[in-house]
């Protein structure tokens, strides 16, 4: 077995990804539709994912997926994500997503979520997470609200299993 690994801070995980709202990434409304937003989420919260990790990731779940906003076709889309949270296996990545108008420059804040990634060795079996390095107390209070939520998911996951075999 290998030496512990050394603990990697949130700020050295962070991503941002911008992307222009294109016509083909528009609904009839004439905003983006919520699959592609869902898409630009899960790839920057891999990549938030992968930095921490430097191992394979797959997601396991995407939670408290929220869209407080539109985005407009034409729109700038900005999607930032960050590690919240480290577990044995598997680690939480928060992100947040803002619409720029190309034009004033105006950003608002469209969308939020959170996702749960399990790492993987080269066998593709789940592997250990290096620590996180939580050197404030938001980033102490994001670890310990991630935890939470894990323990409520993994009883959630636990009454939902299928019975039998």
């Amino acid at each position: 077995m290998g030496a512990p690994e050394k603990p990697r801070s949130p700020r050295d995980s962070e991503v941002l990804t911008t992307e222009i709202v294109l016509p083909g990434d528009g609904n009839a409304l004439g905003t983006a539709f919520g699959g592609k937003v869902m898409q630009w989420i899960d790839t920057t919260a891999a990549i938030a994912a992968i930095r921490h990790t430097r191992k394979v990731v797959v997601t396991a779940s995407m939670d408290e997926l929220h869209f407080h906003a539109p985005i407009k076709v034409g729109e700038i889309a900005q999607i930032q994500a960050r590690v919240n949270a480290v577990f044995q296996r598997s680690l939480e990545v928060g992100v947040e997503v803002y619409s720029e108008d190309q034009l004033t420059g105006t950003r608002k804040h469209t969308c939020s979520a959170l996702l749960t990634f399990a790492a993987l060795d080269a066998e593709g079996r789940p592997t250990t997470v290096p620590p996180l390095l939580l050197e404030t107390q938001e980033e102490r209070d994001l670890q310990a609200a991630a935890e939470a939520r894990r323990a409520h998911r993994l009883a959630n996951r636990r009454r939902t299993a299928p019975k039998g075999g």
